[in-house]
Formats: C-alpha cells, structure tokens, sequence
C-alpha cells in the first residue's frame, strides 16, 4: 500500500468537505484527477475508503484509520517545515490561510496588506469558505490559519477576538420599508433578492431561508457588495451585505440600510488555528497580528 503526500492532503480535503469536488479544489486538483487519485489509493489497498452518496462522501471505517494517520502525518510536516524555517535564510514562506466572504471582502485588504508589506519573502495561499469547512481545515492541517464566525462548533482550536461582522438588508430609499430601523428575515422573504454570484455568504444567506422552508426568490446575482447596492438602489431587489459596506456604499448608491434582528445576522468574527506551538515563526508573526486589531 502506497500514499504520497498529495494522496493524503486530497483525501484528508475530500474528507473534511464531505465532496470530492470541494477536496479537489482545496488541494489545487482538477476533479477528473482528484476522482482517479481516489480510485486509485482505493485499488491499491484493496479497501474502500469513502462512501459515496448524492448528498456527497463519507469515510467507512477505513477511511476514518486513514484520516487519523493523515492528520498526524499533516501535523508533523508542519512541526518539520517550522523547524526548517527557522534555520533558513532567504528562503520564501507560504501561509495557508481560510476565511469567510465578509472578511475576505470586509477586513483583511487592510489587516493582511499592512503585514504583508513588512514581509515581503512571505505569500499568502487564500481561500474562501465557509465557517465550518474552515474550522474543519485548520482542525486537520490543510491551513495554518482561519476566520471564522462563532456560529459553529471550534472546540479544540485557540481563538482570538477578529471582527463584528452585522449583516443588513438594503433597499430603495422610496422603498416601502425604508422608514423602519430594522427587521426580522422571515418579514422580507416575500421580497425578490439581488445576491452574489458565489461564495459562502450567500450559501449561509440561502441556508437560513432553507430553514424557514422557502428560497429566496433570486432576480440577479452579482459578484461584489457595491454591485448588489446599486442593484438595489434602483429597485430590482433587496440585497443583504455586511454592514461596512452598505455604509461604504449607502451614499453613492442611495440606499437605506435595515439591520437584521436574526441571531445568525450578527457574528463574532475570530481568528483561529490549531496550535500557538505548532505555528511556523511566520505564520504565529501574522496569527499575532490579525488578533491585535
């Protein structure tokens, strides 16, 4: 039996995301190449090592022995790449780093480009997701560093304090809810949207409507905040966008902001990792850094 490290990274990918689409595109493979590395690691031990349904992959037995393996194998290539770092000089450094839209979009340009302009031998591999998947990541090693909201489960990983984040409804200032200050989800789900194009806001965004039992009824999705602004401000639909940029764009676009009284609407953002000791000196410099502010 026979795994490279690619092997491993995949299938520990693929297992934390519940899909193999998602696995491969965390580990940088195409799906096609991803499914033959499976297929693959399956024959050669003769063993089936996920479950493959509709609603995605789970690890028999088996695979749960691999998993395990996998992760301590992570953690010690982590242990080894600090340790080596530490006696190189010149070297460049890449820090793994998973976080959700709003602070993608919202907080570390700034946060992330004042550390990075201080380090210039350091690049940043970064990835959006959504906050269970990120603390599913850092968990198994696939990232050094996550942010993430409070709404999920991180036991076992160290967090410090990021970012508010507060989600709003915007509209039309003519609009006929204009004049309220805020407002319950379930209260506007009769309204047509305008949404993003992708990510895990929306997907968070979509899966509180799931629960309620309804879909949003979507008219368009764009790709920034400032787009889903101006398409509300002239009346295609509502939008929900973090409240820095509906105030970022409230002026120009003309728009009013409602805030959403829904738990789920406002969230401690934290930055987490797995462990202080086990973090390359330059990736404990910006865990450091992002906790400061």
């Amino acid at each position: 039996m026979h795994f490279d490290l690619t092997d491993l990274r995949l299938f520990l990918a693929v297992v934390d995301a519940g899909s193999i689409t998602h696995g491969a595109a965390d580990v940088g493979l195409s799906l096609p190449a991803a499914s033959e590395r499976l297929r693959d690691m399956e024959a050669n031990g003769s063993v089936q090592l996920l479950e493959r349904g509709r609603r995605g992959v789970t690890p028999t037995p088996a695979g749960e022995a691999l998993a395990h393996h996998a992760r301590l194998i992570q953690r010690q290539l982590a242990q080894m790449r600090g340790e080596l770092g530490e006696h190189a000089s010149g070297l460049r450094a890449t820090i793994r780093l998973v976080a959700n839209t709003a602070s993608i979009a919202e907080f570390l340009p700034q946060r992330l480009g004042d550390w990075m302009a201080v380090h210039p031998r350091v690049d940043i591999e970064l990835r959006e997701r959504q906050s269970i998947e990120i603390a599913r990541a850092v968990s198994s090693g696939l990232a050094e560093i996550g942010i993430l909201s409070d709404a999920v489960n991180t036991s076992g990983l160290v967090l410090r304090p990021f970012a508010i984040d507060r989600l709003v409804v915007v509209m039309p200032r003519d609009h006929a809810l204009a004049a309220e200050k805020k407002i319950t989800f379930a209260e506007i789900l009769h309204e047509h949207f305008v949404g993003l194009a992708s990510g895990a806001l929306q997907d968070h965004i979509d899966a509180q409507a799931a629960r309620l039992g309804t879909r949003l009824k979507m008219r368009v999705r764009m790709r920034t905040f400032e787009s889903i602004c101006q398409m509300a401000a002239q009346g295609i639909g509502l939008g929900i966008v973090p409240e820095t940029a509906a105030r970022r764009c409230g002026r120009s676009a003309g728009i009013v902001a409602l805030r959403l009284t829904d738990g789920w609407a406002t969230r401690q953002l934290s930055v987490c990792t797995r462990s202080l000791e086990e973090l390359p000196p330059p990736a404990l410099d910006l865990f450091e850094h992002l906790a400061a502010r």
